[in-house]
């Protein structure tokens, strides 16, 4: 895949790169067919552009979009499947047909509208917002706000869930950071889902993104200064 690489750890399970969680520029790069580098390096020409890709194409397009030279990213989670008599774990997209992509204005349009390859690559449209023309904008995810949901998603853990705002039980409305662990590093609300307590990630108009379960121990509250950086 051609998205954010991960090192397997022990029991198969998958930790993710070594990164500062505050700074994204440390994540790992990724080649495109030629060998060519493409790294995720902060840009202020660049948005994070939610795009689908119809009939679950979104490896497709994630490599063509690398080759490129767009940075991609594609949430994935490990789900158990049964095949023979056995039960593997198999690599799924948490968001079906949903794939992100890092590139400018003027990029993601040539990208999404004129380039054959790409013919089944679509926008996903902010429905609430409008331009000077009166229609829905693509949808862009602020940047902070989809480096922390990389930070929850990279490890493709099991037990990450895709979730409607009915399932959270919320603890309170403070913000915490996870201290330790597996997701460390990633903010968000406390909340009790599917019976266990868990950090709830929000990526504006896309959903609700929930780690595994977190410990008490493991969570520190956000200061409201560091909340809004």
């Amino acid at each position: 895949m051609y998205t954010l690489s991960n090192v397997e750890h022990q029991r198969g399970d998958i930790m993710p790169p070594c990164i500062d969680e505050y700074s994204f520029n440390a994540l790992p790069e990724v080649f495109d067919s030629k060998g060519v580098s493409v790294r995720y390096v902060h840009d202020t020409d660049k948005k994070w552009f939610a795009l689908r890709a119809t009939y679950g194409r979104e490896d497709i397009a994630s490599k063509c979009l690398l080759n490129h030279g767009v940075y991609s990213y594609i949430a994935k989670r490990y789900v158990k499947r049964r095949i023979g008599n056995k039960t593997r774990l198999i690599l799924k997209s948490l968001i079906p047909n949903m794939v992100f992509a890092y590139a400018t204005d003027n990029q993601a349009k040539q990208l999404v509208r004129h380039t054959p390859e790409l013919s089944f690559l679509e926008f996903y449209y902010n429905r609430l917002d409008c331009n000077a023309d009166g229609f829905n904008p693509p949808l862009v995810i602020p940047e902070r706000e989809m480096e922390n949901f990389i930070l929850a998603t990279c490890s493709h853990n099991e037990h990450l869930l895709l979730v409607t705002p009915e399932r959270c039980h919320y603890r309170n409305g403070d913000s915490v950071r996870v201290a330790d662990g597996l997701f460390r590093g990633v903010e968000g609300r406390v909340a009790r889902v599917a019976g266990q307590q868990r950090v709830v990630i929000e990526l504006t108009g896309i959903g609700l993104v929930t780690t595994a379960y977190i410990p008490t121990a493991f969570l520190e509250p956000v200061e409201r200064q560091d909340a809004n950086r």
